[in-house]
């Protein structure tokens, strides 16, 4: 008999899950012992604060999902099942690839664990379970099947599927954000813009499956069965409730993981210097022809290429943009 659910109830209505309590107290334990390595290690370069704050951010979020009040409503009521879905699958994960564990633990170990390590993190499977198309394919399916089929009726009635559910979530999430958070040393290197395009194209998932649940009835799979307390309301209002939980904060999430790419591109100098390199080479084959010796030289550096490339400016501003400028004319002052 729970009380109503609310912000109190998700905060004091806990249960146990010793598989759970056990894998999060092993990654933390393993986490801290690798910072810790690190800064006896490199004590001039200790690893960042930042990271291991986003790791540990990402084991809370598991424990609130699985052991707090959202955990233990999960099978009353369907919105507070599909909080604890998109905790699993668009929040977790993210902080966790945030935290670096593969580089740490590479930062951490020495030979034979460094290289193990190395080999099994570019080895073909690896690649392959980390590649965009795989993870995007899977984080797809995921919330497809796990919604709008009979999986999720199963995955009701059994709670062997339910937890086996919550490890594909918290897996599949983890391997579709890898190559757009992530600088894991893996095979995949995605551009920035790439990787905005991935996130684009799989909001429209999270938005159908939204709209599809609210527009659900009684039949729909997944419902909890069995008797509903007072305060739960109907079933079908509650798939409804569900479905907007889906379609706004799945959307809501996604774009709040476009603008952490932005900055992390906005902040990225190694991408900065490939812009600037690219603009550099593009003003060296515009001005190349007008200025001989330019493609050998720095025209910044170089004071006599620096005047050359100024006189040519001049000339082409005045022969304004109704005139045409024969490659004769260009040597004349």
């Amino acid at each position: 008999m729970l009380p109503p659910f609310g912000w109190q109830a998700a905060l004091t209505q806990w249960q146990a899950a010793p598989a759970v309590t056990a894998f999060l107290i092993a990654a933390c334990g393993l986490y801290l012992w690798g910072v810790r390595r690190v800064a006896r290690r490199h004590p001039a370069r200790p690893w960042p604060r930042w990271r291991a704050t986003a790791f540990l951010a990402g084991l809370v979020v598991i424990l609130l999902a699985l052991q707090s009040g959202i955990g233990s409503y999960d099978d009353v009521l369907y919105t507070d099942h599909m909080v604890q879905h998109l905790l699993l699958v668009m929040v977790a994960p993210p902080l966790l690839i945030l935290g670096e564990p593969i580089t740490l633990l590479l930062h951490a170990s020495r030979n034979p664990l460094h290289t193990w390590v190395k080999r099994v993190v570019r080895s073909p499977v690896a690649s392959a379970l980390t590649s965009p198309a795989f993870g995007f394919c899977g984080y797809a399916a995921a919330v497809v099947v796990a919604h709008l089929t009979t999986l999720a009726s199963l995955v009701e009635r059994s709670q062997v599927a339910h937890d086996a559910e919550h490890v594909a979530f918290l897996v599949l999430g983890y391997l579709f954000f890898l190559p757009i958070l992530g600088t894991e040393p893996i095979r995949w290197r995605l551009s920035y813009p790439a990787r905005l395009i991935l996130l684009f194209l799989v909001m429209p998932v999270d938005t159908f499956t939204g709209v599809e649940l609210g527009y659900g009835t009684r039949s729909s799979p997944g419902l909890p069965g069995g008797p509903r307390p007072a305060w739960a309301g109907s079933a079908v209002a509650d798939l409804h409730a569900g479905g907007s939980v889906m379609w706004v904060a799945g959307d809501a999430i996604m774009l709040v993981l476009m603008m952490v790419v932005f900055v992390l591109w906005a902040t990225d100098s190694r991408a900065s210097a490939r812009t600037q390199g690219w603009l550099e080479a593009a003003r060296r084959a515009t001005v190349a022809p007008a200025l001989p010796g330019s493609a050998r030289t720095d025209i910044d550096d170089d004071d006599e290429q620096l005047a050359a490339y100024n006189a040519y400016l001049s000339r082409l501003n005045a022969a304004g943009p109704g005139r045409s400028r024969r490659p004769a004319d260009r040597g004349a002052p």
